[in-house]
C-alpha cells in the first residue's frame, strides 16, 4: 500500500485484501523500538511460510518501498504496488477527524506529502494499481 496518512490505504486493505492477506503494519506496533526492522522481519517471515503479505503503510518514497520489494524478490512471489491517491486536503480533514493516537500530527502529514514519490513498475513493482479518491 502507498498514500498520505488519511487517503483511505486501511480502509481499502480491510475491504479488499483483508480476508485473503496478512496485515502487516507498523501501526500495530505503537510503543515498539525499531519498528521498521520488525516489519522487515515480520514481512520476510510470513513470506517465507507463502503467506499472502499485505503492508500497510504510507510507503512514500522510493527509498521506503525498496527493502519490501527486495524481500519479495528473495521470497520469489510477485509484488503490486497499491497507491491510494487522495487529494491531500482530504488526508488533512480526515486525519483531523481521528481521535488520539490514530490522529498523525500536521507536520508527519506534510511531510509525507513532500517526500512522495508515486510508485512506478521500475521500481521492481510487477503492478500499479492507482485507486483515485470519489466524493
Amino acid at each position: 500500500m502507498v498514500g498520505l496518512q488519511g487517503s483511505g490505504k486501511s480502509t481499502w486493505v480491510g475491504t479488499h485484501l483483508a480476508g485473503t492477506h496478512t496485515v502487516v503494519s507498523k501501526d500495530h506496533w505503537p510503543n515498539a523500538r525499531r519498528r521498521e526492522a520488525r516489519q522487515r522481519r515480520v514481512v520476510a517471515e510470513l513470506l517465507a511460510c507463502a503467506a499472502r503479505v499485505v503492508v500497510d503503510n504510507t510507503d512514500a518514497s522510493v527509498e521506503e518501498r525498496a527493502p519490501l520489494i527486495a524481500a519479495a524478490r528473495l521470497a520469489g512471489v510477485p509484488v503490486r504496488a497499491v497507491w491510494i491517491d487522495t487529494p491531500v486536503d482530504v488526508c488533512i480533514r480526515r486525519n483531523d477527524a481521528r481521535e488520539g493516537r490514530a490522529r498523525v500530527p500536521m507536520v508527519g502529514l506534510l511531510g509525507t506529502r513532500a517526500r512522495f514519490v508515486p510508485p512506478r513498475t521500475e521500481e521492481g513493482f510487477d503492478r500499479v494499481d492507482v485507486v483515485r479518491h470519489s466524493p
